[in-house]
């Protein structure tokens, strides 16, 4: 037999690495293995193939009977979907100041899905039932739109993590104001390792309706989905997907790949990894003089302050964002392939830097 040639190439240093965002990294070794498995023969189009079919088992095992998932190709994505189809066309989504849905998404929930976001100042990126009433009020004023939704982000956008008794008391005082609960949850499993729960302790057990679970941020190569575990509080969520153009084809690739993940304990071991990467590097930053830790260190993310000129000669090191450049803050993410060696370079050259 003729051996195939292939016109691929890499254009990239494997060995550059980084610490910007969790989605630099690549695709976990056993997600790519199950791509590859579901990559032979023939499957049923949009949603009808074997693998979504086994993955809503898999789904109900995390997050209890009533759960049914629907694939969509990322996290804004899941978000707009999710809060269409809990909206009508008068509905507002209460979230943190700080929230993804707010300050990262390009306005999508508003402009793509048609809604309102009221938004409340936080210390930490976290909810509580006193802030919520902040905004949820006026529901028979025609002149203002009705909040019918509060969405909360598990990791926060801080990196901080919600308390399983946290989160009930926020469905809880929701549910008595006749609004329902979102759970932006692109980092869910590694609020779950944070917290050394599991997933459904602080979702459908407190009273979470519909909840965004993250795929790519813990190794997979592209893919979201929209949990629903209260059927009742969405509507035409299929029709809601294809209209919002997260209906993918192939949707065997993005099943296969929370199987992979969500199976056994694939999900869990990634978090996990990440999350003691983030602490190692937070440890290390603390030792170095003139550093500050801003919020507490919950999952993988660690937000730090440093001079100006520092980050500057950093980032042509090590990539990272900053958070906010007017004050100096800095975010660096941490990921399922985060190494030892990583984390301790980064904390060398941010040693050397500061002591320039």
């Amino acid at each position: 037999m003729t051996e195939r040639k292939t016109d691929a190439q890499r254009h990239h240093d494997p060995t550059v690495r980084g610490f910007a965002s969790d989605n630099y990294a690549g695709v976990h070794p056993e997600v790519l293995a199950a791509i590859a498995l579901a990559n032979e023969g023939h499957q049923v189009a949009y949603g009808e193939d074997q693998y979504t079919e086994h993955l809503q088992r898999v789904i109900r095992s995390h997050f209890g009977q009533t759960a049914e998932a629907f694939p969509v190709f990322n996290g804004t994505g899941a978000n707009v979907v999710a809060l269409q189809a809990m909206t009508d066309r008068w509905g507002a989504v209460i979230c943190a100041e700080s929230a993804h849905i707010h300050v990262d998404e390009c306005g999508a929930p508003e402009r793509v899905g048609g809604l309102k976001l009221l938004t409340v100042p936080t210390e930490d990126g976290k909810l509580t039932p006193e802030l919520i009433d902040r905004q949820a009020y006026g529901w028979d004023d025609e002149h203002r739109a009705m909040p019918q939704v509060v969405s909360i982000a598990q990791n926060t956008e801080l990196g901080t993590v919600y308390t399983p008794d946290e989160v009930r008391a926020i469905c809880e005082h929701a549910h008595e104001r006749n609004m329902l609960v979102h759970l932006d949850g692109s980092r869910l499993a590694n609020a779950a390792a944070s917290l050394d729960v599991p997933m459904r302790a602080f979702t459908n057990a407190v009273g979470v309706d519909v909840l965004s679970l993250g795929g790519t941020k813990n190794g997979a190569l592209f893919g979201e989905a929209v949990v629903v575990i209260n059927p009742d509080a969405v509507r035409a969520m299929k029709h809601v997907r294809k209209m919002s153009m997260q209906l993918a084809s192939k949707m065997r690739f993005i099943s296969a790949q929370f199987e992979a993940l969500l199976a056994r304990d694939l999900w869990l071991r990634n978090a996990r990894h990440a999350n003691t990467m983030a602490k190692r590097l937070a440890a290390g930053v603390r030792s170095v003089d003139g550093v500050e830790i801003l919020y507490p260190v919950q999952a993988n993310a660690v937000f730090a302050r440093l001079p100006h000129d520092v980050t500057e000669r950093l980032q042509k090191r090590y990539r990272f964002y900053f958070w906010d450049e007017a004050a100096g803050d800095v975010r660096w993410m941490c990921s399922f392939d985060t190494t030892v060696e990583d984390v301790d370079g980064l904390v060398d050259a941010l040693r050397e830097e500061m002591g320039r």
